[in-house]
């Protein structure tokens, strides 16, 4: 198995009144998070990156609601328990953060092999029930992200291949 791209992406995914979809990772029962995902190769494109996680993670396809880079990233130290997906010697990863606005709370079709259930909660709920304080602090900065005009804390990306 070839190992993993240190860059990845956060997608936030939330509805017009900032209900917010958790998922709780198969692989670590009660650790609850957003979609998140690597790079497949070291071109893709985040907005790519992005809309092929959330399709892959949830069934929604990002090009039928609004994805919005954010223009954030940060980087973070690996969790211990995850290096080994990484070449030797790797221990950070650089997260992009984005935005999905979906219209509604939607049912989701989970991956199996990596979530066991999924949940929309209020911003502030799903901000305190991640595992990951970087996940929490960007579900915090929905509500300046999205003030007045959509689109007004980051740049609309382009999604023109559907996952």
């Amino acid at each position: 198995m070839p190992y993993k791209i240190p860059e990845s992406v956060l997608v936030v995914i939330y509805t017009p009144d900032l209900q917010v979809l958790l998922l709780e990772r198969a692989d670590r029962p009660g650790f609850w998070q957003s979609v998140t995902g690597s790079l497949d190769t070291l071109d893709e494109p985040l907005a790519l990156t992005a809309a092929r996680e959330v399709a892959e993670e949830t069934g929604i396809v990002a090009g039928e609601h609004q994805l919005t880079d954010w223009g954030h990233s940060i980087q973070y130290d690996i969790y211990p328990q995850w290096r080994h997906r990484y070449a030797e010697g790797i221990t950070r990863n650089t997260e992009h953060w984005f935005g999905l606005r979906v219209h509604a709370a939607l049912p989701v079709t989970l991956a199996p092999l990596e979530h066991l259930q999924y949940k929309w909660l209020p911003w502030e709920q799903a901000a305190q029930q991640c595992f990951s304080s970087s996940n929490a602090e960007a579900i915090r900065q929905l509500a300046w992200r999205t003030e007045g005009a959509e689109g007004s804390g980051g740049r609309q990306a382009a999604c023109g291949a559907q996952p």
